[in-house]
């Protein structure tokens, strides 16, 4: 038996070997759900008439309409493994008409300038090379399934949406998008092999593979070369990837007459839409630090296809960033994958040590459109709507470096907790009032899961941030207990927000009316509805970092990862907004984090 077991340990364990072993998503029970919605978030935000209102509103939904609409959520989950999967995509992605690139997507810097890459000039297409190089090597572990599959301790998670990272980007409808998936694994079939750069409003392609092996990166250099010097000293081309950052109903209408103009421009659109991945050749130098990351988040419409599932953003000072369509996946899945990328640059010290030997190589095309006098006006009004609304977006990107995870574990406390609670306080103290907040838990346990909400703002934290006028420990620690307690049950399948939405749904789809429940002030005011004013994600205990913009007009984006010597985040918020200001905020933060750990380290219970 013993000699079983070692034989079996020895044999690699296949990326997507576990997919049809993982349980179906469950639906939450009614009561559970109804009663975390107005004890634990509505409350906070309630006056004791208010909150005797709700929980009168919210015991007729239970009783009534909403233990109709349950069993029928039942019923489709009785035939569905994941019953939310397409109505979340559709939901929260698809039939979303606003612009994808400012207002949806992710993305962030890179961190290799930390250590083997710091901000130089005449080496980007080098270093590109090289970092080309590794997503390659990735996208082919992906394909041959050797990727180990990730576990949540002995639990192996979904691993579905690692097929989204490569070939696959996301096409415009007039009432809704769809996604186009052209990636395969091995055993599956054949898998597009191209890559498409954009460069000074161009668009080149080349195969990333020849002779069945991977360009190696002196090859990828050669390639990457030719177009940027394909593009110097001409006028920049007509930038038809701007039409990615516009409205979703006006994108898919521009994408039309490119069609109509000319059947070859419907081959470029396919072309672009199945490659692995994009890489831009931005010439703008952000000149980021360790310690602060802001200017990485600038951008130019015209070299990021943003519909695209990867773009690898090449700045001219040898740094790096991306730029990524939330809909086929979540941040997690590019979190893994740019850890990855850190940890191979750091093993060799960012240099390529193999052969410099270029083979024969077919050079890149050059993508052209045809394009007429409407088509240029679509991608002018593209190009203005872009910048005007980067131009009101406020990032800021900082790393607090007076502790980290080490200092916060040393005190028995979670950090991820830590950190949210700092979140709340900071909030508090801005504004003397609770602060709806929306963070990501994931439920990749269950089969095609991604991510359920996890609301923070319980009425134990408000009690907390009260208290610290007085720096209570004992209310610090009940509030931690509380957030643990709640993200431990949203990620095994018993939040209640996205049960809610399938309750709404099922609603909407047999054409009955709106229920109450979600007419109810506190509804929209708890953060029901995607208004939460806190808008938050850990992208967890490695060097990547991320950003986003913010859910509703007067909130903040933060994305935020943990090391063990700094807390690094990047806080977003809209400057028309005169009530919210991200650097304000981040210092609030900074505040609320030494305030806290001077509490947990000298308070008594």
């Amino acid at each position: 038996m013993a000699d079983m077991a070692n034989s079996s340990k020895s044999v690699p364990e296949r990326t997507f070997q576990y997919q049809d072993q993982l349980p179906p998503l469950p639906v939450p029970c009614l009561h559970q759900s109804l009663q975390k919605y107005d004890l634990f978030s509505v409350k906070p935000f309630a006056t004791e008439d208010e909150l005797e209102a709700t929980v009168k509103t919210v015991r007729r939904f239970e009783e009534g309409i909403g233990k109709e609409l349950h069993l029928k959520l039942q019923q489709r989950a009785s035939q569905k493994k994941n019953w939310l999967e397409e109505w979340w995509l559709d939901a929260a992605y698809l039939e979303v008409r606003t612009p994808s690139q400012l207002y949806v997507n992710f993305g962030g810097p890179a961190p290799y300038l930390e250590h083997c890459w710091p901000p130089a000039d005449g080496v980007e297409l080098q270093r590109a090379s090289i970092i080309t190089w590794h997503s390659l090597l990735y996208w082919d572990m992906i394909r041959t399934e050797r990727l180990p599959p990730q576990k949540a301790g002995k639990t192996p998670l979904d691993m579905d949406q690692f097929k989204m990272l490569f070939n696959t980007c996301k096409v415009p409808g007039i009432t809704k998008d769809s996604i186009h998936n052209y990636f395969q694994t091995e055993s599956e079939g054949a898998c597009p092999s191209h890559v498409v750069v954009l460069c000074r409003g161009r668009i080149f392609m080349f195969d990333a593979v020849c002779d069945g092996k991977i360009l190696t990166p002196p090859e990828l250099f050669r390639q990457l070369s030719y177009v940027k010097q394909s593009c110097e000293n001409r006028a920049e081309g007509d930038g038809v990837a701007a039409l990615t950052s516009e409205e979703r109903t006006r994108w898919a209408k521009a994408r039309d007459h490119l069609i109509n103009i000319d059947p070859h421009n419907k081959d470029i659109l396919e072309v672009i839409q199945s490659s692995l991945f994009v890489i831009c050749l931005d010439e703008t130098k952000p000149y980021s630090t360790p310690h602060n990351y802001t200017n990485a988040m600038v951008g130019n419409p015209t070299i990021r296809w943003g519909d695209k599932s990867y773009n690898s953003i090449v700045y001219s000072d040898g740094t790096f960033g991306s730029n990524c369509d939330h809909a086929p996946y979540d941040a997690m899945v590019l979190v893994s994958f740019c850890w990855y990328l850190d940890q191979q640059l750091s093993a060799t010290g960012g240099e390529w040590k193999g052969s410099n030997t270029v083979r024969p190589l077919p050079l890149p095309e050059e993508l052209v459109f045809t394009v007429d006098s409407e088509a240029l006006n679509y991608i002018s009004q593209a190009k203005q709507q872009y910048l005007e609304t980067t131009r009101d977006l406020q990032i800021v990107c900082y790393a607090f470096t007076a502790y980290g995870k080490a200092a916060i574990k040393q005190r028995k406390l979670h950090p991820d907790t830590f950190v949210q609670l700092a979140m709340q306080l900071a909030y508090y103290r801005l504004y003397n009032e609770p602060g709806s907040c929306y963070e990501t838990a994931m439920t990749r346990k269950f089969y095609h899961g991604r991510t359920e909400t996890m609301r923070p703002c319980t009425s134990e934290a408000v009690e907390w941030c009260k208290a610290m006028m007085n720096t209570r420990r004992k209310a610090m620690l009940s509030a931690f207990n509380k957030h643990n307690k709640l993200m431990a049950e949203a990620q095994d399948g018993k939040g209640f927000d996205r049960h809610l939405l399938g309750l709404y749904l099922i609603a909407k789809e047999e054409g009955l009316p709106i229920p109450d429940l979600y007419k109810d002030p506190l509804y929209s005011k708890s953060g029901g509805g995607g208004n939460f004013v806190l808008s938050s994600s850990l992208v967890g205990y490695t060097t990547v970092l991320g950003a986003v913009a913010p859910m509703v007009r007067q909130g903040y984006g933060v994305f935020y990862r943990i090391r063990d010597d700094r807390l690094v985040f990047s806080v977003s918020a809209w400057k028309s907004c005169h009530q919210t200001d991200a650097a304000t905020y981040f210092n609030n933060l900074s505040s609320s984090l030494h305030e806290m750990l001077h509490l947990a380290t000298t308070a008594q219970l």
